[in-house]
C-alpha cells in the first residue's frame, strides 16, 4: 500500500488518555510518530522491519506493539472509546473468517492461540458486534471452525441490552432467543427452514443487517486483520482493536 499514515492531533488527542502513563526511566519515543508507524504496518500487512524510516526504528515500532498488546491497552483503548457514545438503540451480529498466514503457525498454545481448520485451511474466526452506524463495539475471535451460535451469548452479554440484535439463521437458537428476550432485546433472525413453529420476523428491520458486512470490508482494508500473521490470539486481538479504533472511533 503507497502514502504513509499519521495520526492528526485531534485523532492522537483522544487517544493520548488512554495510554500507559507508567514509564520509568528514559521517558518513551514520541508516542504519535510510533502508533502513527504502527497503524501503517497494520494496514499496509508489510514486515516490521520494511516500516518507512519517518517512524524511527523498526525494533521501536515491534516491541512497542507486542508490549502493549500482552498488557491488554490496544484492546481497553478500543473498549473505552466503543463505550463512550453510550448503550446502542440497534446490535448487527455475525462473523467472518481469516486466514492464517504460515507465519502464524507454531505459537505455544495450540487452540488456546485461536488457530484452527476449516474448508479454508488454518483459519480464525472474528465474531463481532457492529452498533446502528456501522462501528464495531465488541468482538471476540476463535479458531475458524468454531461455530457462531455458542460464542454469540457471552459476546452479547459484553454490552448492555439493545433495542434489537439482527442476525443471520446461523444465529437462530431457542437458547439465544430467550437469552435476547429475557434482556429485553427483539431478536430480529430469520427462521431457520427446519423449524415448525416459526418466531416473528421484522424484514425491514433485517435490511439493515449489512452495516455488519460493510463493517467487515472496512476493517478487512488493515490487511493484517485480513490475513492473520500474529502466532498469538492477544497480538493478532489487539490489531483487529487498533484497527477498530482508527477506522471508527477516533
Amino acid at each position: 500500500m503507497s502514502g504513509e499514515f499519521w495520526l492528526t492531533e485531534e485523532q492522537f488527542a483522544r487517544l493520548a488518555p488512554l495510554l500507559p502513563t507508567d514509564t520509568r526511566g528514559v521517558a518513551r519515543v514520541d508516542d504519535r510518530r510510533v502508533i502513527s508507524g504502527i497503524v501503517q504496518v497494520l494496514l499496509s500487512g508489510g514486515r516490521w522491519v520494511d516500516a518507512p524510516a519517518c517512524y524511527g526504528p523498526k525494533k521501536t515500532l515491534y516491541n512497542r506493539w507486542v508490549r502493549w498488546a500482552k498488557k491488554g491497552v490496544w484492546q481497553r483503548a478500543f473498549e473505552t472509546l466503543a463505550a463512550a457514545g453510550g448503550p446502542p438503540a440497534e446490535l448487527m451480529l455475525d462473523s467472518t473468517w481469516a486466514k492464517a498466514h504460515r507465519s502464524a503457525a507454531g505459537g505455544k498454545g495450540g487452540r488456546a492461540n485461536a488457530i484452527g481448520r476449516s474448508r479454508g485451511g488454518p483459519t480464525t474466526k472474528l465474531h463481532a458486534l457492529v452498533d446502528g452506524h456501522g462501528r464495531l463495539v465488541a468482538f471476540a475471535i476463535t479458531p475458524g471452525q468454531r461455530g457462531d451460535a455458542p460464542v454469540a451469548a457471552e459476546l452479547i452479554n459484553l454490552l448492555p441490552a439493545s433495542a434489537t440484535l439482527a442476525a443471520d439463521r446461523a444465529y437462530d437458537s431457542d437458547a439465544l432467543r430467550h437469552l435476547l428476550i429475557a434482556r429485553g432485546t427483539t431478536p430480529v433472525i430469520p427462521n431457520a427452514p427446519y423449524r415448525k413453529r416459526l418466531h416473528p420476523f421484522d424484514r425491514h428491520a433485517y435490511k439493515r443487517r449489512n452495516l455488519i458486512e460493510r463493517a467487515f470490508c472496512r476493517i478487512k482494508d488493515f490487511r493484517r486483520v485480513a490475513t492473520r500473521y500474529d502466532k498469538l490470539a492477544a497480538t493478532y486481538a489487539a490489531a483487529i482493536s487498533l484497527a477498530a479504533i482508527v477506522a471508527w472511533w477516533l
